[in-house]
């Protein structure tokens, strides 16, 4: 039977797991191998002082209010605002990594729960970023009023409406679809919750989830502008960071500065890659679902070094292993494996009980809290006229129609190019670090070139906002459909190699079942990351000009730029309704069609 599993211990705790070392002279061994250590320790050490710093520099200015700071456009304070803009990104991705990992189980596991579950989550991803800005950036500036750290909680947790979905969806998704054999397995053992949430969920689910994050990063680039250049009406705050020296620049129509901020902007994603994605690949390929093992596997030499070094072995025994331990057994007691039910008749029925009063106390809160929000919404809605809400609905037929051509064009190229990456380890290893610098550069900072070609053409706006939310929606389909072609289990390649299944019928029978469920979640997150992606792509401010495409998404951006509170609750909603219906009758039969028909059950 097929196996994927999640080691007791990592391999990094056993010496007898670890890349061999190179043959080298036989007169120089020794010292050769002490030298190859020595560079391993001298990589983790690097790292740990690197995150320590950029821990403290961000606490540093933790008192300094956002209206007394001055984006200077020099190039030598860009190191200092990189160091701020990832460390955003890196708290933005712990809370989106946390709410996919709970949001995630449950939905996949809860099947009450689920009928609720994924129409919120349809819902959140498909309300723009900037509705999130009025209510979350003034209650936050009044929690904390003389520091930033109510606008750093406001960028971290706008970072993350551009995150988190496409993660959940991918969790959701692999969690809801493990082979029946594995979940068989996991009852024999009697495996806890807690150890069948990280040995099954977890472990079945990394290679999507992974393949997810990356482009949740790339989400979070390419929203990392409005992130830390928050405007409400008269009132402006700025965080220092790559994001808002890039607006600046821009604004004033620097393109020199424009280039360093891109240039450092790039350099950041490449040295991410290095240090950071590719090791994960490498790492993950082991909880690839197969029978055989495949001969062409990723690759990292950093993920080498890591796994030789002595600093990060003595940690992972005198730390993180007994850290570990302590918190399995303290899970394991608090969420035990239920015993089988003629053991102990009582065990369910007391489980079941548990279960339906969390779910009646859930319920209520979220009745009560949809109660006070409708009451609230209804308020502000009624001062919006019939005019106005018949000119939003032509609006959201417009950025409909951006929409369906951004999204055609994505999956005509994004899926024979993911394939043929996803399926090949060394055309993967090479483009990996481009499709991320690629993906991971805001749109918004190549507006001017864009602009620049597209108004040489008749309705060159419209064509301009086209190709941005492009920009903003194509890499959800790509990296998900890279995602589903390293998953093709490396058995059923070779029988369908071994028949002379070629062409048309190798995609018929072999890649696109296998890759169809993960380009239907591409296609679900791409569709509200397109419909996002119009409110900067619509409404775009450039060299003290402003240039507007008629749409959903300038009709969201004029109203949050001029505090026009009504306007922007219609336009969100209006926005919301059309995403959440296209999902339920388009893109939620077509999950339900991969859950049924194209998995390895």
């Amino acid at each position: 039977m097929a196996q994927i599993y999640l080691p007791e211990r990592t391999d990094i705790e056993s010496r007898a797991q670890r890349p061999p070392v190179p043959n080298l002279p036989n007169s120089k061994n020794t010292q050769n191998q002490q030298r190859y250590l020595k560079r391993s320790d001298t990589l983790v050490i690097v790292l740990l002082v690197g995150v320590t710093a950029l821990i403290i520099a961000g606490a540093s200015r933790a008192t300094v209010h956002t209206r007394s700071v001055t984006i200077s456009l020099s190039p030598f304070i860009l190191p200092l605002y990189a160091g701020y803009s990832l460390l955003r990104m890196i708290v933005a991705y712990i809370i989106s990594l946390v709410f996919t990992l709970v949001y995630g189980h449950i939905a996949a596991t809860n099947k009450t729960a689920q009928r609720f579950m994924i129409p919120i989550l349809d819902i959140l991803q498909s309300i723009p970023i900037l509705s999130f800005l009025p209510s979350v950036v003034l209650t936050l500036v009044a929690l904390f009023p003389h520091s930033s750290i109510g606008v750093e909680l406001a960028a971290a947790i706008l970072i993350f409406t551009s995150q988190a979905w496409n993660m959940t969806f991918s969790f959701y998704h692999s969690a809801s679809t493990i082979p029946a054999e594995l979940q068989e397995a996991a009852v024999i053992y009697r495996l806890s919750p807690w150890r069948r949430f990280l040995k099954l969920e977890v472990a079945y689910s990394m290679i999507g989830l992974i393949w997810n994050s990356m482009m949740s990063w790339a989400g979070g680039w390419f929203f990392l502008v409005a992130a830390e250049q928050l405007t409400l009406g008269s009132q402006s705050y700025q965080l220092p960071g790559l994001g808002s020296y890039i607006q600046v620049a821009a604004n004033q129509g620097n393109i020199t500065a424009m280039a360093y901020g891109l240039f450092t902007l790039v350099a950041m994603i490449v040295l991410l890659d290095i240090l950071l994605w590719r090791p994960i690949v490498a790492w993950a390929d082991k909880f690839k679902f197969e029978m055989a093992k495949s001969t062409e596997t990723p690759s990292s030499p950093v993920l080498d070094l890591l796994q030789r070094s002595r600093t990060l072995e003595t940690m992972q025994i005198k730390i993180i292993r007994p850290t570990q331990d302590f918190l399995s057994a303290l899970l394991d007691k608090l969420f035990p494996a239920q015993k089988p039910a003629g053991n102990s008749p009582r065990s369910p029925r007391q489980t079941v009980s548990l279960d339906k009063i969390a779910g009646w106390i859930v319920t209520a809160a979220l009745i009560c809290a949809g109660i006070i929000g409708l009451f609230q919404a209804a308020r502000l809605l009624m001062q919006v006229r019939p005019v106005e809400w018949l000119a939003l609905l032509g609006m959201d037929s417009l950025t409909l129609l951006r929409t369906f051509l951004a999204m055609a064009i994505s999956f005509v190229w994004a899926v024979p190019a993911g394939t043929a990456i996803g399926m090949n380890p060394n055309l993967s290893r090479r483009l990996q670090p481009i499709v991320q610098v690629v993906a991971s550069i805001p749109a918004t900072a190549l507006f001017p070139i864009i602009l620049l070609l597209a108004l040489q053409l008749p309705a060159g706006i419209n064509v301009a906002a086209i190709i941005l939310m492009l920009l903003g929606t194509q890499w959800y389909v790509l990296f998900n459909v890279i995602a589903g072609a390293m998953a093709i289990p490396t058995d059923l390649r070779e029988a369908a190699q071994n028949f002379h299944v070629v062409g048309w019928r190798r995609w018929k029978v072999l890649i696109f079942p296998a890759i169809f469920p993960y380009l239907v979640t591409g296609m679900i997150t791409a569709s509200g990351g397109a419909w996002n992606a119009s409110i900067v792509a619509e409404y775009v401010q450039f060299g003290g000009k402003t240039f507007i495409a008629p749409g959903l998404g300038s009709s969201i951006a004029q109203a949050a730029a001029s505090g026009s509170i009504p306007i922007l609750l219609a336009s969100t909603l209006l926005m919301a309704a059309t995403v959440v219906t296209i999902n339920r009758l388009v893109w939620r039969r077509l999950y339900k069609l991969a859950e049924r028909r194209f998995t390895l059950a």
